[in-house]
């Protein structure tokens, strides 16, 4: 691709917008990066060549994560005083290409200020969807509001849904938007049927919800979900079909963790 004609784009009009504290304007440059074309960015190349099989992205430590580094402009690349290769691609992609690895992306890292990091959990919300996952970062916490009836039909249903091992709840507080009630699904099969049953199963008990209160579900085996990770290492089952005695159906399924894949 080519570099040529791009002063000011938008990934770099929202970057200036960022500050601490201003979620809005991270968002708007989350936004930036996830639109194809528009969200180009300059990507640093520690090895090989653009295009070529044994091109490496550059990398870098804050904190204790790993970030790949990268340019918003021509400009910008210019005033890096990098002096290696580079490419030239979508924010869309690189996000697809680093969030598996727990890669996140720093933009600018040669700015004053030191730039701006994407941590790999937002660059998971670009790759798969930004309206699909809450605005980050999260504050997570046990529910404090009560909704025992809510609870004992979700618990009385999921007993009567084999594909259910167990269910974890959490509070939701989004950057952005209004704080929900996270319900975790751990399932020993993810077959289409098992699913529908377990769709029903919610569908079944949502009825019991008091009006105004949203609620979400999580899928425990999603092991980039930060509520499902939440969930794991800080939450108990409020149900858990095998800690009532019940027999797991004995239709091989995936479960979690899957034993058979570790």
């Amino acid at each position: 691709m080519s570099a040529s004609g791009t002063t000011a784009g938008q990934v770099e009009q929202t970057l200036r917008q960022v500050t601490p504290g201003r979620y809005d304007a991270y968002e708007a440059l989350l936004r930036a990066l996830a639109t194809p074309s528009s969200g180009q960015i300059w990507m640093l190349l520690w090895h090989g060549q653009a295009g070529s099989p044994d091109a490496q992205y550059g990398r870098m430590e804050v904190d204790g994560h790993g970030y790949a580094p990268c340019v918003t402009s021509a400009q910008e690349l210019s005033a890096s005083g990098w002096m290696r290769s580079y490419e030239v691609v979508d924010g869309l992609d690189v996000a697809r290409t680093l969030y598996p690895d727990h890669y996140g992306l720093w933009l600018n890292p040669h700015a004053p200020g030191g730039g701006v990091g994407v941590p790999w959990l937002d660059l998971r919300r670009i790759a798969t969807g930004l309206d699909r996952q809450p605005a980050g970062p999260l504050s997570l916490s046990e529910p404090a509001v009560e909704v025992p009836q809510f609870y004992a039909l979700l618990t009385q249903n999921a007993h009567r849904t084999p594909a259910v091992r167990s269910l974890r709840r959490a509070w939701v507080q989004p950057a952005l938007g209004a704080p929900y009630l996270a319900i975790g699904l751990d399932v020993y099969d993810t077959s289409p049927a098992a699913v529908d049953s377990v769709r029903a199963m919610m569908q079944q008990s949502i009825g019991a919800v008091p009006d105004g209160l949203p609620v979400s579900t999580v899928a425990m085996s999603d092991e980039y979900d930060p509520v499902a990770m939440w969930l794991r290492a800080n939450s108990r089952p409020f149900y858990d079909r095998e800690a009532h005695g019940a027999v797991p159906p004995p239709a091989p399924g995936y479960g979690y963790p899957p034993a058979h894949r570790r």
